[in-house]
């Protein structure tokens, strides 16, 4: 019976345009939370090389703790786990979505929420943060493109501020 149910995304496919703004759902991508004490291990593990400072990105993969990764991807996996290894590699694809946020206005309406200072916020770089006490994952693509991760249970909420916002400037 649960093979016969559908998942629903919690954000609508069609983008929303504000002046100075646009909200879009990200496209589907796998997610991977890398954990180990040893990056050497993890990366001879996956074959990769892991940023090495807390925020700094390497490709797909964001370095989010001293000991902890986030892989983000859309046709690539690891091919093993590492059962059995001082290491941790789990598919956390289900549990978020990703936003988009992008335009000249993205930065004020992200800091509108958000703690950070996002006018130093690099390119490149990527967070765990807070948008008004919803724990997100940022990334700045680009000068006025902005990708937020958030856990599916708080995507409505989100939304639902970002466009309050968005609205109201």
């Amino acid at each position: 019976m649960a093979d016969a149910l559908l998942r629903c995304e919690p954000v609508p496919a069609a983008p929303a345009a504000y002046s100075g703004v646009t909200i879009t759902l990200a496209p589907p991508m796998r997610r991977w939370s890398l954990r180990a004490k040893s990056r050497q291990a993890l990366e001879t593990h996956l074959g990769l090389s892991l940023p090495r400072k807390i925020g700094e990105t390497l490709g797909d993969i964001a370095c989010l703790g001293p000991d902890e990764w986030l892989w983000r991807a859309v046709d690539v996996e690891p091919k093993e786990t590492g059962a059995g290894l001082p290491l941790s590699v789990v598919d956390v694809s289900e549990r978020s979505v990703g936003i988009i946020l992008e335009g000249h206005a993205a930065r004020a309406m992200l800091n509108a929420g958000c703690p950070l200072d996002l006018e130093r916020f690099a390119v490149g770089r990527m967070t765990r943060t807070i948008y008004e006490g919803v724990e997100i994952i940022l990334s700045r693509e680009s000068e006025t493109r902005w990708s937020v991760d958030v856990w599916r249970s708080f995507a409505e909420h989100l939304l639902l501020s970002f466009t309050t916002v968005a609205r109201n400037r």
